[in-house]
């Protein structure tokens, strides 16, 4: 079984800010954009973290929404069990 794979970017001027996480990562996640945004040696800021994290937490209702509406279809061999 394969695992997806989130991609959230961020450029800002010359900077690019990349974050490759799973479902089980998020929070993780969620707490690296905090301290990317604390550090005062990196011009990423919290309005970008606030930013960032709107976009995985709507995405995680996004998968949410649809593995709850996903239903198993029976195939050619479940029918001749």
């Amino acid at each position: 079984m394969s695992q997806d794979i989130n991609v959230l970017a961020l450029v800002k001027g010359g900077e690019r800010y990349v974050f490759l996480y799973d479902d089980s990562s998020r929070a993780e996640t969620l707490r690296t954009l905090g301290r990317y945004a604390s550090n005062p040696e990196l011009s990423f800021t919290w309005y970008d973290a606030a930013v960032l994290s709107q976009k995985i937490r709507q995405e995680s209702q996004k998968h949410a929404i649809h593995r709850r509406f996903q239903v198993s279809l029976p195939t050619d061999t479940d029918e001749i069990a």
